[in-house]
């Protein structure tokens, strides 16, 4: 194969690379066209003749009506009793409706009627809260729940399509008062604290007396026991005698007047077995 002689190929030459280079590219679309078309043939049979494509699960068909569950896009603020701190309520809606529609058009009627829904859930919070003060947001919840469970379902319709919608609030303190709460929070946690402990220590003086008493039942005829028994009675009495004589003594809690006294005699303490 030869050059012209300004050293350029020759038309003949042009032509004949052009043409193994497209045979080449023809090649290679073919191969190439070819493994797609194995690869994807039971699909495209499957597919034409309604069946679900080999190699993937078909995606289960919805049952029931379309549910959408959106949340307002701010926290609604209420005044509390004085007007100077708010709660706020965390607002969820659960949109849905009887006729069959598509998810975007849902999405639609949903956007276009929350304004209403947030509008009436504000008015109910605020009728709640308008009494409470600042502090007390667990009560603002639980009267809008009471609210919300009178009337769970709110209907909203425009032309012929009607959708059902299902509120839920949650409410949160003001950030404000929660720094003059903390203290007060505090002392409550650590006398529950206390008070669960001093539970636990009664409930095993509980056990251990009922222990004792079977002891007691069950070695009655025992010298000993008889005698620690006897030792016990009568510190008990002894003990009665002192507060009575205490409370005498004492001028602004007169023996008459105190309730809690009793007498040696009492019969609420068991006598000295003979």
């Amino acid at each position: 194969m030869t050059d012209a002689p300004d050293g350029r190929p020759r038309a003949a030459d042009q032509w004949r690379r052009r043409g193994v280079r497209a045979l080449v590219v023809a090649r290679d679309g073919s191969v190439r066209g070819w493994r797609w078309w194995a690869r994807n043939w039971d699909r495209l049979v499957a597919a034409l003749q309604d069946e679900a494509p080999v190699g993937s699960a078909a995606a289960p068909a919805p049952s029931g009506p379309l549910v959408e569950q959106r949340d307002a896009p701010r926290l609604i603020a209420v005044p509390a009793r004085g007007y100077v701190y708010s709660f706020y309520v965390r607002a969820t809606f659960a949109w849905s409706s009887p006729a069959t529609m598509r998810a975007e058009v849902l999405s639609w009627y949903v956007q276009y009627f929350q304004p209403n829904a947030i509008q009436r859930l504000t008015r109910l919070a605020a009728d709640a809260a308008r009494d409470l003060p600042p502090h007390r947001a667990a009560d603002l919840e639980v009267a809008l729940q009471q609210a919300l469970a009178e009337d769970p379902r709110w209907h909203y319709q425009r032309g012929d399509i009607t959708l059902t919608c299902r509120p839920d609030a949650s409410v949160r303190l003001d950030e404000r008062i929660m720094p003059a709460l903390q203290p007060h929070v505090d002392r409550m946690v650590e006398l529950e604290y206390q008070f669960e402990e001093q539970l636990r220590k009664a409930r095993y003086a509980e056990h251990l007396s009922r222990q004792w008493a079977t002891i007691l039942s069950d070695d009655a005829d025992d010298q000993d026991v008889a005698d620690a028994r006897d030792q016990m009675l009568t510190a008990q009495r002894e003990a009665a005698r002192w507060i009575t004589d205490l409370l005498r003594r004492n001028g602004d809690h007169p023996t008459d007047s105190a309730p809690a006294a009793r007498p040696a005699h009492d019969s609420s303490v068991a006598p000295t077995p003979p």
